[in-house]
């Protein structure tokens, strides 16, 4: 299993980035996707999941409205558009993938829940 991560890069303030994720090595269509963050010195934060069938989705507070999680199961794709970007977005952004056997429980926003992991891709927010 392998998931691979790109889109990062450093930005200004107020600027978008979209990150996507591609998964092989495991049937993407059966997998809830999600996105953590990781700052330094803290500790890994859920930032948005989406379902198996992109019916479903749920963010972390501090991205609301201006984070979006989407997925194409044809490309085995995840991605996050990110607007309105600010310094405390700074982060590495990681990927995740899972076959929860609920995705209405809270356990999906919880970093022990996934179980596939991609390696990260920095995402640095100038003020």
């Amino acid at each position: 299993v392998q998931l691979v991560e790109s889109g990062g890069g450093l930005v200004q303030a107020g600027d978008s980035l979209r990150l996507s994720c591609v998964l092989s090595g495991r049937t993407f269509n059966s997998c809830a996707m999600a996105w953590f963050r990781q700052a330094p010195g803290k500790e890994r934060e859920f930032v948005a999941t989406i379902s198996w069938n992109g019916a479903d989705t749920y963010y972390g507070d501090s991205v609301k409205g201006r984070f979006t999680i989407s997925r194409d199961n044809a490309r085995s794709t995840v991605y996050l558009q990110m607007n309105s970007l600010k310094p405390e977005d700074t982060a590495v952004y990681y990927c995740a993938a899972d076959e929860p056997p609920s995705f209405t429980s809270d356990a999906i926003r919880t970093p022990d829940e996934y179980d596939s992991w991609g390696q990260g891709t920095q995402v640095t927010v100038s003020s």
